[in-house]
């Protein structure tokens, strides 16, 4: 009796751990059967605009690299710009890229890093360029970082693209960048601001020539700006040199934003050479893309331009600068025709319109990008 007492307490004590066993192996295949059934979260979208104080406001560019692929190297330009901006939050951030890489991972990685980092996503601009100024360099980024302090306590200024052309091609574009240089010089001089507070200079070249002599003569000219020097185009015919600044004014301005047409340079009717803006607020944009190169599809992408800024407070009839990146000399005449629908025809914008390589979709025709004072 004794026997069979003990026998049935070994197979009851086999039933349960084999019950136990069977239990906790459901269990984990229930667990693993959730974890493959998981999706992963997608990135958000950077914003469309942001709001920003132009006394805050720091410009950056960060040193391009080699190092890898493009989105390491989107990362690591990421990473470097941050630490160059000793504390400031970027909140824009334009990427040229050169070569095949997909320049819709730019928008992408710069969601993910920041996303990480638990900090806002910039706004986001990426133009194809045809080349940068270094071997490997497969991006260049520029950014707009908000200071703590008031370091424009003035506000600042946005000056035109300065466009010097020649008829022929040239391989060494020095000469022309010196023209363009000497133009947005003038500008400064007509507002009263020395060279050293240009923030940042930015240039847009047919051809790259001579890299080294090409920054060496930006940073003599305006030895603290951020420099950004690409080629817009794997061939051009002609030569061309379009550079762009931004300063740190050195007195208010008679408004929050004021056009100025210096002497000395050539007045157009359809934008302004200077933009003095000294706000408590603006609205800096991403890029808007236009599709196809009808004059209507040109008019939905200014309707969605305009729609994001009035979403932020803001109206285009307030635009200080508009950069716009056509792909086709056709996009760029149909843009000029439709552009005063929208913006201020009496008091035009700052403006920089040169012809591109690309941009992150393949049916885009343009893209377009403001700063808005509310």
């Amino acid at each position: 009796m004794r026997s069979l007492r003990v026998l049935f307490s070994i197979v009851l004590m086999f039933c349960l751990g084999a019950g136990l066993l069977s239990a906790q192996k459901k269990k984990k295949k229930k667990k693993a059967e959730e974890e493959i059934t998981q999706t992963l979260e997608l990135p958000k979208d950077p914003p469309g605009a942001i709001t920003a104080d132009p006394r805050h406001l720091v410009f950056l560019t960060a040193p391009m690299s080699s190092k890898g692929l493009l989105s390491q190297q989107v990362r690591d330009g990421l990473k470097a710009m941050r630490g160059m901006a000793h504390g400031a939050h970027i909140v824009k951030v334009r990427a040229f890229v050169a070569g095949t890489g997909d320049l819709r991972r730019v928008a992408a990685i710069v969601s993910d890093v920041y996303t990480d980092a638990h900090q806002p996503i910039p706004a986001v601009a990426a133009i194809q360029v045809g080349a940068l100024p270094q071997e490997g360099a497969q991006v260049w980024l520029e950014g707009i970082g908000v200071d703590k302090k008031a370091v424009n306590p003035h506000g600042v200024a946005f000056l035109s693209g300065q466009a010097v052309t020649s008829k022929e091609p040239m391989e060494k574009v020095a000469p022309l960048l010196k023209q363009s240089l000497d133009k947005l010089r003038l500008s400064l001089d007509a507002i009263n601001v020395p060279a050293s507070d240009m923030l940042r200079v930015t240039c847009f070249g047919s051809a790259l020539g001579d890299a080294a002599e090409n920054r060496t003569q930006i940073a003599t000219g305006f030895p603290k700006a951020a420099v950004t020097v690409v080629q817009l185009l794997r061939g051009l015919s002609t030569g061309l040199v379009e550079c762009e600044g931004v300063a740190r004014l050195a007195s208010d301005p008679p408004k929050p934003l004021t056009m100025v047409n210096p002497p000395g340079i050539p007045a157009s009717a359809n934008y302004s050479q200077v933009a003095l803006v000294n706000s408590p607020k603006v609205i800096i944009t991403g890029t808007q893309m236009g599709f196809n190169n009808r004059e209507e599809d040109i008019r939905l992408a200014f309707d969605r331009l305009s729609k994001t800024v009035e979403a932020s407070g803001g109206s285009l009839k307030n635009t200080a600068i508009t950069n716009f990146y056509p792909l086709a000399q056709s996009t760029m005449d149909k843009i000029r025709a439709v552009r005063f629908s929208f913006l201020n025809k009496a008091q035009p914008p700052a403006s920089t319109m040169v012809l591109f390589e690309g941009l992150p979709s393949h049916d885009a025709s343009f893209a377009a990008e403001v700063v808005v004072v509310p």
